[in-house]
């Protein structure tokens, strides 16, 4: 049976000072699990960031490689999501150590961190596909064996995040319950849930209950922006089928304390790319100049 089991771990776990954020955008955070820092990035930055977003898309060989996800229909063949660009991309690797992202994770999680797992997001306009409602920590604890709730998402917009576009939606303060979901988890599950979840998921009524609580909430905003969610906050999106792409790259930042273990579902852990269990230090803040990386 499908349960919701109160918060034990903390949300804001503090103890770094340095950061983006103010004490009004954390205590934010910490009640409604997620906030939004607008135009974070300069558009000179942006400008770098989707031209190298640009190449990767139309690079053919890449849905050849086992970190490149299709989209279901294989519509066009196009490209849904790449893991792992921090660590096979220079640009994306520099920028997953960028000093105002490794600052924000360290605040909020409370010590060094590494990176759980990057990726990019690719909802192109009219056939981009969504991601039903979930919690990242259900699946990473379960199959990656992720032991707290202590990693956070950033997500970097690469284009304009709009009303239309397929926006992330996320229900406030659902950080303070975890949904146990039913039904094993298949062999190899990732292979089909990263084109479309269908086991692993929310009930219905568990989903119903958080709307009920504080509503639905889908933050958009220009290019360049960040948007900063608990591992544990439900959230998803729908299908684009407007003319606009909307793509996104994410990094989810981990503590160097909250390292994985055996996954909880006692099938083996999932791909290297998918769920990182080899880093060998914490990540090395730097302020980066991209223009130089560019050129």
């Amino acid at each position: 049976m499908p349960s919701l089991q109160s918060r034990q771990d903390p949300v804001v776990y503090g103890g770094v000072n340095r950061s983006v954020l103010d004490d009004a955008q954390i205590e934010f955070y910490k009640a409604n699990g997620f906030v939004l820092i607008e135009s974070l990035f300069s558009e000179s930055e942006v400008a770098i960031l989707q031209h190298e977003l640009a190449v990767l898309q139309k690079d053919k060989r890449i849905l050849q490689r086992p970190e490149a996800i299709a989209e279901k229909s294989a519509e066009k063949r196009a490209l849904r999501s790449l893991f792992q660009v921090h660590f096979k991309h220079k640009l994306f690797s520099r920028l997953a150590g960028d000093q105002r992202l490794v600052d924000i994770a360290e605040t909020i999680l409370g010590s060094q961190v590494y990176i759980h797992q990057s990726r990019l997001n690719f909802k192109p306009g009219f056939y981009g596909k969504e991601f039903y409602w979930h919690s990242d920590f259900e699946t990473w604890h379960v199959e990656d064996g992720m032991p707290r709730m202590r990693a956070l998402s950033v997500s970097i917009t690469l284009t304009d995040n709009n009303e239309f576009n397929g926006p992330l939606m996320l229900i406030p303060g659902s950080h303070q319950a975890y949904v146990a979901c039913v039904g094993e988890t298949p062999d190899n599950h990732y292979k089909q849930s990263l084109k479309q979840q269908d086991i692993g998921v929310p009930d219905p009524e568990s989903l119903r209950y958080l709307e009920r609580q504080r509503g639905i909430v889908a933050p958009t905003g220009k290019a360049g922006s960040v948007l900063i969610f608990d591992c544990n906050t439900m959230h998803g999106s729908n299908s684009n089928i407007s003319p606009y792409p909307r793509s996104n790259v994410f990094f989810v930042y981990n503590s160097v304390e909250n390292k994985l273990v055996k996954p909880f579902c006692g099938k083996p852990p999932r791909p290297e790319f998918i769920a990182s269990r080899k880093f060998t230090q914490a990540i090395d803040a730097q302020t980066i100049d991209y223009v130089s990386l560019a050129t």
